[in-house]
């Protein structure tokens, strides 16, 4: 009997046993599952500074009809003048080739001029052949109505750059200003187009690398997408409330980050490859002017924190060709490489620390940084807020802290993010094939999901009350 009941109770539980079997495996099954996605995610997001979630989006981008003389023209103008600026001699052998007498001539190589050269690649890219565009995100339509975006193919940084070149005191004026002349210029046929009178400007792109790019029409342009560096240019002085101190800032409300791009600068050093790495000798280095205005009293703070510290290389200089040599023998024996403000927030600096491999020990409260959320800064450069930076000693202490393997580590992804800031393509002109994971493709990226917001501004601009008035707002964070 007891046999009986034993019989009957094992073979009624076998369902039940098979069940909680099926559970138990599922129950592992999605236990594991789950970690996996979330160690995969996390190597995505913490471990590895690339992780681009959307590998292949296509904008539509128009080219507002303008003519070459504010371009390509632009650049032949530069090559027959002669400046005179620190750095010009980098442009001797190309102004003595001819190069102004090209369809499509190079952009400066003088360093200053050549950092801000993001205008020059990106139109780059849209005037190559459809042939031979190979992988770029964005796709050039000839129908302003089937645009995402226009792009305004003004060299708006070259062009101030000309006249800062050729008549510094003039810049701000408007009498005698060529500058002022073609921004104007500019903007008269842009606005009078029926793009930017369905859309108030709100689809059209704008390429500002230099702080004072389109200085005189910065109000009418507020509403476009802008491609800047930061937003420290983007300023105006109460001399009544601030008596010439620049505490007393007032920023504009023309930029914010719902709408506009940052975009990194050219760098100006060559790159030094992972393999090619050897020991660094110097804990800390820099080299730049001490002196700065604004934002850039800190530098010179720090500099009088540091500069006479055991492992640390301060260095003044400039962007010239003995320059350029220190800063890359400078650069490439170093662990660290300090970037602190400038008149601006960000510098080039920033760039040519990356493509040396030098660590970058950022000081700033405020900084703006191209491609976020496509790389991840924090694994690769080390952020100190400006209170910690001017206590003294502390700095130092706290890059000694960093051992050899997190430095490393450091080092490892500054070689894999190196690529991401490159924007030349190496075909002559500029015109050609850019790289799929270079700087134009991820700028192209980096406005391609600002669309949903344009697309939603236009719209809820129309349903306005005629007389209604709105004041801008930047919303920066």
């Amino acid at each position: 009997m007891v046999q009986k009941s034993m019989i009957s109770l094992h073979c009624c539980s076998i369902p039940v046993l098979i069940s909680s079997l099926l559970l138990s495996l599922l129950s592992f099954f999605v236990f594991h599952l789950s970690t996996l996605n979330t160690h995969h995610f996390l190597s995505l997001t913490h471990f590895s500074p690339l992780s681009n979630p959307n590998p292949s989006p296509q904008l539509n981008v128009f080219v507002a009809e303008l003519p070459t003389s504010l371009n390509y023209g632009l650049l032949g103008e530069y090559w027959s003048l002669h400046d005179t600026r620190l750095g010009h001699e980098a442009d001797a052998a190309l102004r003595a080739s001819g190069s102004s007498k090209m369809e499509f001539p190079p952009y400066p190589e003088n360093p200053l001029i050549k950092q801000y050269s993001a205008e020059y690649w990106l139109l780059g890219d849209l005037m190559t052949p459809e042939k031979l565009r190979g992988n770029s995100v964005a796709k050039r339509v000839y129908r302003a109505e089937d645009a995402d975006v226009i792009l305004v193919p003004f060299f708006a940084t070259l062009s101030a750059e000309m006249q800062l070149s050729q008549a510094k005191g003039k810049f701000r004026g408007k009498k005698e200003n060529d500058d002022y002349l073609r921004q104007r210029e500019v903007m008269d046929l842009v606005m009078g187009s029926e793009a930017w009178k369905r859309s108030g400007g709100r689809d059209h792109v704008f390429v500002l690398t230099d702080p004072v790019a389109m200085w005189h029409v910065k109000e009418e342009i507020a509403s476009a997408v802008l491609l800047v560096v930061d937003f420290g240019g983007w300023y105006r002085q109460d001399s009544k409330a601030s008596s010439g101190n620049s505490s007393g800032m007032i920023h504009h409300t023309q930029v914010s980050l719902l709408k506009d791009v940052i975009v990194p600068y050219t760098h100006l050093l060559p790159r030094l490859h992972l393999s090619e790495d050897a020991e660094r000798h110097t804990l800390l280095y820099f080299k730049g002017a001490k002196h700065r205005h604004r934002g850039g009293l800190v530098r010179e703070k720090l500099w009088d924190l540091l500069e006479n510290e055991p492992g640390v290389v301060m260095e003044e200089g400039f962007p010239n060709a003995t320059g350029m040599e220190q800063s890359i023998r400078g650069m490439r024996s170093s662990e660290f490489c300090l970037h602190p403000a400038g008149d601006t927030p960000t510098s080039c600096r920033l760039f040519d620390a990356i493509q040396s491999l030098c660590i970058p020990l950022i000081v700033s409260d405020n900084i703006e940084l191209p491609f976020e959320g496509i790389i991840d800064y924090s694994s690769f450069s080390v952020f100190v807020s400006v209170s910690k930076a001017m206590e003294p000693k502390w700095l130092l202490g706290h890059l000694r802290s960093f051992l050899k393997e997190q430095r490393d580590s450091f080092r490892k992804k500054l070689a894999q993010v190196q690529p991401i800031f490159e924007f030349d393509n190496g075909h002559p002109g500029g015109i050609g094939p850019i790289a799929t994971d270079g700087a134009v493709n991820n700028i192209w990226r980096k406005i391609h999901e600002k669309v949903p917001m344009i697309r939603e501004a236009i719209v809820r601009e129309k349903r306005k009350p005629e007389g209604t008035s709105i004041p801008l707002r930047c919303h920066c964070t």
